[in-house]
């Protein structure tokens, strides 16, 4: 099955070089290209992409509110951000990226990141993993906030779980430290994907620091260099 991507980008040279890289690559086909946000979403509605590859600078609609409207309206199409810098990370998360690379990711990196979000995970590059930790790590915490409204229906079992989701514990990890079977961590993560509306596990990790259950600690560990951290699980396989 192909994976139609659209392309968004405000410099025709960017999305030329784009179209032949992924136009080239098995199972990957572009199906549109635009040139602005407003374009973006336009484009999205009418082809139903499973991909938008989402540039953050463009004049008018920016790629942060052009992400915002497309994963609202849809679930099904998913948006990996590609941008020049890495300061915009948390924004666009928030937004409902699945994915947010730089533009210095290697090729295979970058055709990784669109199998990868298309299947429904999640894929973030290691340095920006680092700076959106330190971002949270920043920010004061709600320590004594009262529970977030929608965290009032998860039982403790699961509160647990995100908050361990939260400081990046793979299902393996979460396993061994509540000392229950692989198929209950994902049974505890699917339902935790379900009650809060997450599109994957990037966006429980954000629910968890927002609530205070979890704070900064020493993972995720640094990916090796070049390569591409991924980060979340589907929500049919979490």
């Amino acid at each position: 099955m192909t994976i139609r991507v659209l392309l968004a980008d405000d410099q025709p040279l960017v999305r030329a070089g784009l179209r032949m890289v992924v136009d080239a690559a098995p199972g990957l086909a572009v199906v549109g290209e635009a040139a602005t946000g407003t374009q973006a979403v336009a484009l999205a509605r009418e082809l139903a992409p499973d991909v938008v590859v989402m540039d953050i600078r463009m004049p008018g609609m920016d790629g942060i509110e052009a992400t915002r409207m497309i994963t609202v309206e849809s679930l099904n199409v998913r948006v990996v951000v590609l941008t020049t810098f890495d300061t915009d990370t948390h924004a666009s998360l928030r937004a409902g990226a699945s994915g947010f690379l730089v533009k210095d990711t290697d090729l295979d990196g970058f055709l990784t990141a669109l199998r990868v979000v298309a299947a429904g995970d999640a894929l973030i590059a290691p340095a920006v993993t680092r700076r959106l930790i330190a971002e949270f790590a920043g920010r004061p915490g709600p320590a004594h906030a009262p529970p977030a409204p929608e965290l009032v229906g998860l039982t403790a079992r699961e509160r647990e779980v995100l908050a361990l989701v939260g400081r990046g514990l793979s299902n393996a990890e979460l396993a061994d430290h509540l000392g229950i079977g692989p198929g209950t961590v994902k049974t505890h993560v699917r339902n935790l994907l379900t009650k809060l509306g997450a599109r994957d596990r990037v966006h429980l990790v954000i629910a968890a620091y927002d609530a205070g259950l979890a704070t900064p600690a020493r993972r995720p560990p640094d990916a090796a260099p070049g390569r591409c951290e991924r980060y979340a699980h589907a929500p049919h396989n979490p």
